[in-house]
């Protein structure tokens, strides 16, 4: 299942809250009441980016004009298609589960025309279930495939943009970012070493430790 979102607010070096926009929202007006040096910032852990509040008024004001900022709109609305494609995907299941009576089954194929040179013909003549079964697996992996880079691209780039943000004049950083992006663990690790504790562990979570927690879930 799709992790929720997830945000984090920061007094300075200082991680205030990371869940929902609600909760990291409501530490940062928190901390700007209760006279918070920071600089205070708020995150969206899918970006690594700042995310904008307007932090007028008590807590639940604050809160209440959530609802219609750009980031919540668009996170309903990601999550209303997620659910519609969870449904599709359920219904479909669901019917190509059911007995089928007799005759060739509908499976909602759409034969068009391809262009491949001999040899690709003459090894998926060889494949278990014929060329068409062998082709629709080879579109799968590579759908997968491509998935699977774009989500770790997409977590590098959140854990740079939030280093960018609150590290970029720590030591170590370039060094750091060029690990990051060389899926280099062990040296991203010992040049951020130094670094405050919170976003230490923040940086590494977004940019490592996210990847595998979703690896794992998927598994």
């Amino acid at each position: 299942m799709p992790q929720p979102p997830s945000f984090s607010s920061f007094d300075g070096h200082r991680r205030l809250a990371s869940g929902s926009i609600e909760a990291a929202a409501t530490a940062l007006k928190n901390a700007l009441d209760d006279g918070a040096a920071g600089p205070l910032l708020l995150f969206d852990d899918s970006t690594g980016r700042t995310v904008d509040i307007d932090t007028r008024g008590d807590s639940t004001a604050v809160i209440a004009r959530l609802a219609q900022h750009p980031v919540v709109v668009a996170l309903t609305a990601a999550q209303v298609a997620a659910a519609a494609a969870v449904a599709r995907h359920q219904a479909d299941a669901e019917a190509a589960a059911r007995p089928r009576g007799r005759g060739r089954p509908k499976l909602g194929v759409v034969a068009r025309e391809i262009t491949l040179l001999p040899r690709h013909w003459e090894w998926l003549a060889t494949q278990p279930g014929g060329a068409s079964i062998a082709l629709r697996k080879l579109v799968e992996e590579a759908r997968r495939s491509g998935k699977e880079k774009a989500r770790i691209r997409q977590a590098r780039d959140a854990a740079y943009h939030f280093m960018q943000a609150v590290a970029g004049d720590l030591p170590g950083f370039e060094e750091a970012a060029r690990a990051l992006f060389a899926d280099d663990r062990a040296t991203f690790t010992a040049q951020i070493a130094r670094w405050p504790g919170d976003i230490r562990d923040h940086a590494l979570r977004l940019g490592f430790d996210a990847i595998a927690g979703s690896a794992a879930a998927k598994g």
